[in-house]
């Protein structure tokens, strides 16, 4: 038997635990077993989820993990043992009311492509028996939540949106009636890699608003030790290798085969566990929408810069603004906001912020908080600094180097 309960300590640690909002989730002994299969495809596993955490379910191909999340809210039903969402046995809960109250999100969004995204993140509300003033006030909020404009985006259909939209609307509906379990199966394994650091940094960024109990299956491990309070390790059979936060994987592998699963460089996946918010951001120079032009000139001036940051009304970054183009007439009466724009949050890792720079024409990349509010901005000076400093403490403390 597979026992990786977190000790009471681990688990009340969270900080600021009064605001969490998720419940935790025990599996006791969970086995499932296919007919005409030898070996199970998960074998006796017991596993405690701290309420409010994400965990990462990681491991190779046909190793269970999968099969573990479906378990959860009964999908998939299982042989033997118990699964608990809070002090609730979820075998005993009818299944339609369980997938209810519990979020679920896959690759590809799986939104209905003949609903609009009003009607797609409406749907569990409307199962619940919400009324339309209540269910469409959470539309709106859900839209503004995961940085989509309710009205840009709420009457248009999943094939007038972007892949990146399309999963951003995919956790809207999940949460919508404010579940305290999230469950995501590989959802950005479907997007290029630009789009995939950009949904990270947008779960970590909903996360610390919203504290739910997020339990994620992932192949890459790189995304695990971005987003996991802590990660599973799974062999075949779903036994667990280790189970532990990102820090303590990296620094003291379990066993070889946790070794061989983190691969070379675990030095440097240790400088990624550094966040945004762990360094110092800088002010740049910021205009508003509908603010006078020679003001923001002013402004940049003053500050020796050459560019000025956007924001709307919701003190959201849109784009950079050259001296040269607020010298037009009306610059800043209307300004449409820039796909491309570079920018991180605050639970971005100083590697995302760097790889950010490096398409930057700027020398920095915007930082972003609660709700997509600017926060400040990140120089690349500080980034190396702070990097540099992770790598000779690293050294200095005598952890190994693989």
């Amino acid at each position: 038997m597979s026992d990786t309960r977190p000790t009471t300590s681990d688990v009340t640690a969270a900080p600021d635990a009064h605001e969490v909002r998720g419940q935790r989730i025990v599996l006791e002994g969970v086995t499932k077993r296919y007919p005409g299969q030898e070996t199970p495809a998960v074998d006796d596993v017991s596993l405690e989820i701290p309420a409010g955490e994400i965990v990462m379910f990681v491991g190779p191909s046909g190793c269970g993990k999968t099969t573990m999340l479906k378990m959860i809210n009964r999908l998939i039903e299982p042989t033997s043992g118990r699964i608990l969402i809070g002090d609730d046995e979820v075998t005993h809960r009818d299944p339609d009311e369980l997938r209810r109250h519990v979020g679920y999100v896959i690759q590809g969004a799986g939104l209905f492509p003949h609903l609009t995204v009003a009607k797609n993140i409406a749907l569990v509300p409307g199962l619940l028996g919400w009324d339309k003033e209540r269910t469409a006030e959470r539309v709106r909020e859900m839209l503004d939540i995961v940085n989509l404009d309710p009205d840009e985006y709420a009457d248009r259909y999943p094939r007038e949106l972007s892949g990146g939209q399309q999963q951003r609307v995919g956790v809207a509906r999940a949460l919508a009636a404010d579940p305290p379990v999230l469950l995501m199966d590989e959802p950005f394994g479907a997007v290029d890699p630009l789009t995939r650091q950009r949904l990270q940094d947008e779960l970590l960024r909903l996360q610390e608003e919203l504290r739910k109990t997020i339990v994620f299956v992932t192949h890459d491990f790189d995304e695990a030790v971005k987003l996991g309070d802590r990660i599973a390790i799974l062999e075949v059979g779903s036994r667990v290798a280790q189970y532990d936060t990102p820090e303590a994987i990296l620094a003291e592998p379990a066993n070889d085969f946790v070794a061989g699963f983190i691969g070379h460089g675990a030095a440097l996946k240790q400088l990624t566990l550094t966040r945004v918010r762990d360094v110092d951001l800088h002010e740049a120079a910021v205009a508003h929408v509908g603010d006078d032009p020679a003001t923001a000139i002013a402004a940049a001036e003053a500050l020796g810069r050459e560019h000025v940051i956007v924001l709307d009304r919701a003190d959201r970054p849109l784009r950079w603004l050259s001296l040269r183009e607020l010298n037009r007439p009306g610059a800043l009466s209307t300004v449409s906001r820039d796909d491309d724009l570079e920018a991180v949050t605050l639970g971005s890792t100083l590697n995302d912020a760097l790889d950010s720079m490096l398409t930057s024409s700027h020398g920095v990349v915007v930082v972003t908080g609660r709700r997509g509010r600017y926060e400040g901005v990140v120089r690349i000076e500080t980034v190396m600094g702070a990097m540099q400093a992770l790598h000779t403490g690293a050294h200095a403390s005598g952890r190994a180097v693989r």
